[in-house]
């Protein structure tokens, strides 16, 4: 940021960081942790395997977001310290070294500013998403499959465990959808806003004759539920279909009848699972799954209650979100925050945050306008 003298900005980063540890409240994080690395030092904590991941994770997620934040602190003093080195010694090295780590810290503290934002009721959450291919025929069923691999890079890239419940494999490439779990604190307040139609122009490779091709693929995002929700699903509210697991193509992948698809017949909600070698693993999976999606139902409606008693329109995130244009040039372009990259390739390759972090920012905006 030219003109603006360093010193003045650091102190306005420093107290933009003071704020952040408010509202994180650090010391209330210190004690979590404490208290989740007694249970962790259990002897008996892996006899619930499940729950034991659950506690892992949730020590590994809050330690990570600590150690961040101490990090940035320490970096923010230490960069004052560079400027005086830089200026005392007349030192041009030096002083783009330090502008380099005020322009990275600048970045790195607007990242945290965004964690503050994740308070809504199931911010705090794992996240369950499912990638539908739409308009477009086999183009789309390979568009569905390259967002699949889009999100999984992402968590990849953030160490976050995912497990993939669910893939119907399209006739001739892609798929028609997929199911998964990103398995994170705050996964799904951080991809909530990633529900949504995404866009994707480009050359067909699958047109002998080279024409541009678009195609559509739904992404929803819900949060995964937890033993404190009360969803209850009647039995004679459901129809249980039981078929063989099957891999790209059509080829078999089990020998049994192991895979689980679930209909809610009240809301003609289907869900499917064949991760699992058991039937019974399965069904499992799938109500959990079901679970979830009628929890997020339950949500929307209530919002939409609340909306029409503020006499406010209500929020629809389920409409075309962001474009990924390959062709005739390259642009990833997201329509609500106009946010831009012009490099598609890192984008699908799990290059997200700065979409996501633009994203998060305006959902706070719309629904503190929709409060008002």
């Amino acid at each position: 940021m030219a003109g603006i003298d360093p010193a003045e900005e650091i102190n306005e980063l420093a107290g933009t960081l003071r704020s952040i540890q408010d509202v994180l409240d650090l010391d209330a994080m210190r004690k979590q942790i404490e208290e989740l690395e007694q249970q962790v030092a259990a002897p008996d904590l892996w006899d619930d395997p499940e729950q034991a991941q659950k506690v892992t994770s949730k020590l590994s997620h809050l330690q990570g977001e600590l150690n961040r934040v101490e990090g940035v602190a320490r970096r923010l003093d230490d960069l004052g310290v560079l400027y005086e080195l830089a200026a005392e010694e007349g030192d041009a090295d030096t002083r783009a070294e330090a502008d380099k780590e005020l322009d990275s810290l600048r970045s790195d503290i607007g990242a945290l500013e965004v964690r503050t934002l994740l308070s809504g009721e199931y911010d705090a959450r794992e996240a369950l998403v499912t990638i539908n291919a739409q308009a477009g025929g086999v183009d789309a069923a390979d568009w569905a499959e390259m967002l699949l691999r889009m999100y999984l890079r992402w968590a990849e890239r953030k160490n976050y465990a995912t497990e993939v419940y669910d893939t119907s494999y399209a006739e001739e490439a892609g798929i028609k959808s997929a199911t998964f779990t990103i398995k994170a604190p705050y996964a799904y307040g951080t991809l909530r806003g990633e529900h949504g139609t995404h866009r994707l122009v480009r050359i067909s490779p699958f047109d002998n004759q080279g024409r541009r091709q678009t195609s559509f693929a739904g992404v929803d995002v819900v949060p995964v539920v937890e033993q404190t929700d009360h969803i209850d699903i009647n039995e004679d509210e459901i129809r249980v279909d039981v078929y063989r697991s099957s891999g790209p193509g059509g080829q078999g992948v089990n020998t049994t009848d192991s895979a689980v698809r679930i209909t809610h017949l009240p809301t003609n909600i289907v869900v499917s699972c064949q991760n699992e070698r058991s039937q019974l693993q399965n069904r499992a999976t799938a109500m959990a799954v079901l679970q979830a999606k009628l929890l997020e139902r339950k949500r929307q409606e209530e919002a939409e209650k609340m909306s029409e008693l503020r006499g406010a329109t209500t929020t629809s995130w389920g409409t075309q979100i962001r474009n990924y244009v390959l062709h005739p040039y390259q642009i990833v372009k997201d329509l609500r925050t106009g946010t831009e990259a012009g490099n598609p390739s890192a984008v699908l390759d799990g290059d997200l945050d700065g979409f996501i972090e633009s994203e998060i920012r305006w959902m706070r905006r719309q629904e503190s306008g929709a409060a008002e």
